[in-house]
């Protein structure tokens, strides 16, 4: 039996994995593979990555960009998700801020340097047009980190997916100004040089067996009430979530990447652009 280690976010774009995990797909294929919650998002999984205590991540596109080309030892193998990720801007629900024009100079909650919720800052901030050097920041750690820093006034807006964040919003924690969508495909599956170079064959597997389950996945009799009861969602904002979230089973084109790398570099998030081979494994 092999030992794959794997992370991702505990959300509701994951149940492939876990649906795959618990029907013993891999087990069947002599494959142990073993999940890791990171309730910490994109920054979390790129340090793992980096300290050799997972093998693979599902993790944001952006983000596992920036890090590779600062020195992550991975790859791309293939785009998970190919629609964008819907980042709600939010603030606590008391807060005095009606407008996104009213969080220009404010300080913004972020999971950590790196992660998703910093990097989606800056891509506000150009899509409003405010100047970029100008941006705060507060590190909270995780989505319970914002619920006190925003409550407590430690920052002042956060910037997390919509859906994971809309309970918050129902029950008044949280307000919403706004969305700000990536202008990229959201998720991608990266996976250590090392592990790719002693066991592609597995990891090639493990593709297949998660391929075959989100190729179909919307079509699985009754997966909008077993989304939301196992991710505490409505039944409506789940529905609403599958009809915009698109699955991927193939590499991200060089077209694409491209694209985020000038995106990002224009961006200032990363200070060069490499050759694509740099950044994706092909099998």
């Amino acid at each position: 039996m092999k030992t794959i280690r794997i992370g991702g976010v505990p959300e509701h774009f994951n149940l492939p994995w876990h649906l795959t995990i618990e029907e013993g797909a891999y087990e069947a294929q002599n494959i142990d593979l073993q999940w890791t919650d990171f309730p910490g998002g994109t920054g979390a999984m790129c340090e793992a990555l980096r300290n050799n205590t997972i093998d693979i991540a599902i993790i944001l596109t952006e983000g596992i960009i920036k890090d590779i080309i600062a020195g992550n030892p991975s790859k791309i193998v293939q785009t998970y998700i190919q629609s964008p990720l819907i980042w709600g801007i939010h603030v606590a629900h008391n807060s005095s801020y009606q407008t996104l024009s009213d969080i220009q100079h404010t300080k913004a909650a972020i999971s950590r340097y790196g992660s998703g919720s910093h990097l989606m800052a800056y891509v506000n901030a150009k899509n409003q047009r405010w100047n970029t050097d100008q941006l705060q920041f507060e590190v909270i750690k995780n989505l319970d980190g914002a619920v006190t820093g925003l409550t407590e006034g430690a920052a002042d807006y956060f910037m997390w997916e919509h859906f994971t964040t809309k309970p918050l919003v129902d029950n008044q924690t949280f307000r919403r100004l706004g969305d700000c969508p990536t202008p990229w495909p959201c998720f991608v599956v990266a996976v250590r040089e090392d592990v790719l170079a002693q066991d592609a064959a597995i990891i090639q597997q493990i593709l297949d067996i998660v391929n075959t389950t989100s190729v179909d996945f919307k079509h699985i009799p009754s997966i909008d009430h077993t989304l939301a009861h196992r991710y505490d969602q409505q039944l409506e904002d789940i529905q609403e979530w599958l009809s915009l979230t698109q699955w991927s089973q193939q590499q991200i084109d060089h077209t694409t990447l491209q694209s985020i790398q000038d995106q990002l570099y224009e961006l200032d998030i990363i200070k060069e652009k490499v050759a694509l081979s740099q950044l994706l494994h092909s099998f």
